[in-house]
Formats: structure tokens, C-alpha cells, sequence
């Protein structure tokens, strides 16, 4: 299962280079200056930093494993964006049959709408 957001930031690039040397320390990660991936034990993060905003696609094994990671990457980004404030994430669940469910979007850290 995957799950996408887009983050409006005008640091996208520096948020997600933190994010990737924070967990560089226990995961191997690869990154460069627009774009990171993150093997997590909780499943795939995947990053492109754009101008005006971060591009954000996680995928995990089930949807509670997916939750998770929605809300791990968010809370760690959040902590780099603390100037900021929290951040807007409008996550949106793909299914694996490639279609996108409206009722699986997720606002920042709420639960899907049913």
C-alpha cells in the first residue's frame, strides 16, 4: 500500500536532508539535493524537494503499518520545521489496484474518513 502528500515549504530540500542524515545514523539511506529514499523497518519513504513544497510517497505492508509511517516521517519533519510550525500533510492512500480512495485521506495525523 502507498500513500502520498505534498508538503507546502520553501525548505523542502533542507528538511528532507536533515531528515536523511538524522536517520542515515541507523539506516542506509540515499539521498542528494531533490531527492531521498528511506528503507525504514516500518516500510519505504520516498522524497523530491521541490521550490515550494516536499513531494511524499510512503509504502507499507498493511494500512496500520502505513498510519505509522505517515505519522513517523511527519512528526521527524515537524521537528526540523519547528520555525515553521507543524506542517500540512494531505495524505492520500493509493490502493494497490492503483486507484486512489477519497475516504483514505488523512489530515494530519486523523483517522481516514469512512
Amino acid at each position: 500500500m502507498e500513500s502520498h502528500a505534498r508538503v507546502a515549504t520553501d525548505k523542502a530540500a533542507r528538511y528532507m536532508i536533515q531528515l536523511a542524515k538524522h536517520w542515515s545514523h541507523k539506516f542506509d539511506v540515499r539521498y542528494d539535493d531533490t531527492s531521498a529514499d528511506f528503507p525504514l523497518p516500518l516500510g519505504l519513504c520516498r522524497m523530491t524537494a521541490h521550490a515550494d513544497g516536499l513531494d511524499i510517497t510512503v509504502e507499507a505492508a498493511d494500512q496500520e503499518g502505513l498510519a505509522r509511517l505517515e505519522d513517523v516521517v511527519a512528526k521527524h519533519l515537524d521537528r526540523f520545521a519547528f520555525r515553521e510550525g507543524e506542517l500540512k500533510y494531505g495524505w492520500t492512500r493509493a490502493w494497490p489496484a492503483g486507484g486512489l480512495d477519497p475516504r483514505a485521506i488523512r489530515i494530519n495525523g486523523s483517522a481516514p474518513r469512512t
